[in-house]
């Protein structure tokens, strides 16, 4: 069995995602307000660790860690912010190269069969 398998065709689930990553990456490209490549992907990269301590802020106050502040945020929060960290990435990933479908699906794959080895049994 080669070790480079081919990753799965992509669901219609993800066509609507990356059909989506394509529109929030034109329509950012369009309201940018820096010029060049490299300002513009650091920003995008650097907009992803804020996004990252909202995730952090929202735990901590779902779980009313701050004794000053008790709790003041709920699991959806957490959820919502999770997903703006995914979103935020896919959109740096876009930023750095148009192929960022098939990159993202050949690292899932790589990460699945590491992780998971051979599942056909």
């Amino acid at each position: 069995m080669s070790d480079h398998l081919s990753p799965p065709p992509p669901r219609a689930a993800d066509a609507g995602l990356w059909e989506s990553i394509e529109g929030l990456h034109g329509w950012l490209d369009t309201h940018r307000p820096v010029d060049g490549p490299d300002q513009l992907l650091l920003l995008r990269i650097l907009k992803l660790s804020e996004e990252v301590g909202e995730v952090a802020q929202a735990v901590i106050g779902a779980t009313g860690q701050n004794p000053r502040k008790g709790t003041t945020h709920t699991w959806d929060d957490v959820r919502s912010e999770l997903c703006d960290v995914a979103v935020t990435a896919l959109m740096a990933l876009r930023t750095l190269t148009p192929d960022a479908r098939e990159v993202f699906i050949r690292h899932l794959d790589g990460v699945t069969r590491r992780s998971l080895g051979d599942r056909n049994d």
